[in-house]
Order: structure tokens, then sequence, then C-alpha cells
């Protein structure tokens, strides 16, 4: 399994992904707008662009990535 292209650290279990929030000129770049809920793992990946949402201080949490 290849790792996901982007990690991004998050405050919240629940994140919305439009794969095109930090890219200038928005959503027209980016995909669907989908809301992912982390579980236990303290992770979850977005199903468009593989981004991977890490819960901070949960069991994925190893201080990497950019916050959000």
């Amino acid at each position: 399994m290849l790792p996901p292209p982007e990690s991004v650290r998050v405050s919240t279990a629940r994140v919305a992904c439009d794969g095109a929030s930090d890219i200038p000129g928005g959503a027209a770049l980016g995909h669907p707008r989908v809301w992912i809920e982390i579980d236990e793992k303290g992770y979850a990946d977005c199903g468009y662009c593989d981004r991977r949402f890490i819960l901070i201080g949960g069991p994925a949490d190893k201080g990497t990535g950019t916050g959000h």
C-alpha cells in the first residue's frame, strides 16, 4: 500500500474535505465536499484524494503533518 499523499492533523473527529481547501482558486480544482469521521484508529483517509486526517492527540498522532 502506498502512503497517502498528504497528512493533515485536525482537532475534531469530523472533518470536511473538498480536495482544494489549500489551493488558490478553490473547489473548482478539487472534488465534491465529503464529510469524514475519524474513528478509534485516530485517522481517516479521503476516498477521493487520499488525504489522511489525523486526530491531534489520538493513537495515530505522531506530531507530523500540517495543522488545519
